[in-house]
């Protein structure tokens, strides 16, 4: 599986051959820290100076860089893949395998930070339901208003959380084939290869 590098990151990873390769691994590691830190304006100063050029263009780089060791090892591509990718940017050959050597060097690292940047988000426990029929009232006395109660047991690290939802039939009845419909389509090729790649 090739990267789909958009036209914005070329040009952000074109500054890379106009540097030294001590520089671009030192990019490399800016980007990998740029993942556990955040961005630091101090550093994209510092080697602006040192390279004689703006730091809009240093962090653009970096940024570049960073789009592309991310992205590589969020689909786990293989190494040929990488190559092939990074191939299409016109770089020397010895960028390019310092570039592979980067992306071979820091991708379970990489991994593991994204990882930790994903949203933890709740998970199903069990579900209780009721189904309420109003037949009159005093202003109507033949009416059939009928709704569902359901009570959506949560975990979340290890906490139980309880909501409860009411609604019409009608509405449940859509809510049920939106959802049957997008586990048809986690059935598809598509989707399939969607989640195999990021697992």
């Amino acid at each position: 599986m090739l990267l789909d590098l958009s036209e914005e990151h070329k040009e952000h990873l074109a500054f890379l051959p106009r540097v030294d390769s001590t520089v671009v691994a030192e990019f490399g590691r800016i980007a990998v820290e740029f993942l556990r830190r955040g961005s630091n304006p101090k550093i994209y100063e510092g080697a602006a100076r040192k390279l004689n050029v703006s730091s809009d263009t240093v962090q653009h780089g970096v940024e570049g860089l960073t789009y592309l060791l991310t992205e590589s090892s969020k689909l786990m591509i293989s190494e040929l893949d990488f190559q092939d990718s990074v191939f299409v940017l016109g770089f020397s050959e010895e960028l390019n395998k310092l570039l592979l050597q980067l992306y071979l060097d820091n991708r379970k690292e990489i991994r593991t930070i994204l990882s930790e940047l994903a949203p933890d988000l709740p998970s199903y426990h069990s579900l209780e339901w009721r189904l309420d029929v109003q037949l009159a009232s005093r202003s109507l006395r033949q009416q059939i208003k009928p709704s569902v109660t359901i009570k959506l047991h949560l975990n979340q690290n290890g906490d139980h959380s309880t909501k409860v939802l009411q609604t019409d039939p009608a509405t449940l009845l859509h809510l049920v084939q939106q959802l049957e419909q997008a586990l048809e389509e986690m059935k598809t090729n598509h989707c399939r290869r969607v989640v195999r790649n990021i697992k």
